[in-house]
């Protein structure tokens, strides 16, 4: 069936965009819920430690907010550049999130820079072609690093407030790093974004959504591998 195209350059634009914008609006509207809900906890427990509370602005660059924002994006881009990655050389039969057991795919055939509308880097060759070839799993493995160190950042904050509460001297980032608590924060949240993948590539052997381009077509066999 063929989708007749919005007349309205405005329409077209929210038709050819609509996953993109629609996710981002679920998640700015989850990370204000977030917010706003951090902001009254992280103020009860202050004014229980007998601390002053934090006005919306200074929570916002608090570490709690910061703890509790990039504890779990870290896992999201940690889970999305390994997936990245692992798909290249790992295979599942009868899955959609694999590639052919033994056939070639288009994804493996080497960049052509005469190609129509083919991409600068593309056309560039070289170094810039060599970066651009891994630029997707570099992207996820940056931000993952830049999560990893604003989650150690804010939640350093957070137990030095803890630690001078009850006595103790405070950490910095990189103590606090060493802390069981800081592992605990991270692991409990990449083992749950690795059983996503484990459930998506698994599920996808054996169950359908039709019209979804991350399920297999209804009708195809449980051994088909690939969408």
């Amino acid at each position: 069936m063929t989708i007749q195209r919005p007349a309205s350059p405005f329409w077209r634009f929210i038709y050819e965009n609509s996953l993109l914008l629609v996710i981002t609006a679920m998640v700015v509207l989850t990370l204000g819920g977030q917010f706003l809900t951090g902001w009254h906890d992280y103020n009860d427990e202050l004014q229980e430690m007998g601390l002053a509370q934090l006005s919306a602005g200074q929570y916002f660059t608090s570490g709690h907010f910061l703890e509790a924002t990039f504890e779990n994006w870290e896992s999201e881009f940690l889970q999305m550049g390994l997936y990245v990655l692992l798909t290249v050389w790992l295979r599942q039969k009868g899955s959609s999130e694999s590639k052919k057991l033994y056939e070639e795919e288009e994804v493996d055939a080497e960049p052509d820079p005469t190609k129509k509308d083919a991409p600068w880097p593309v056309k560039q060759g070289g170094w810039v072609l060599a970066l651009y070839k891994n630029s997707l799993s570099i992207a996820f493995f940056l931000l993952f690093f830049a999560s990893f160190w604003l989650h150690a950042k804010g939640g350093a904050e957070v137990y030095s407030i803890e630690q001078v509460h009850d006595g103790k001297p405070p950490v910095d980032t990189l103590e606090y790093m060493a802390t069981s608590r800081f592992w605990f924060e991270s692991l409990q949240n990449w083992q749950s974004e690795f059983l996503s993948i484990v459930s998506v590539v698994g599920l996808s052997i054996f169950l359908r959504q039709h019209g979804s381009p991350q399920s297999k077509p209804v009708d195809a066999p449980y051994s088909e591998t690939g969408d």
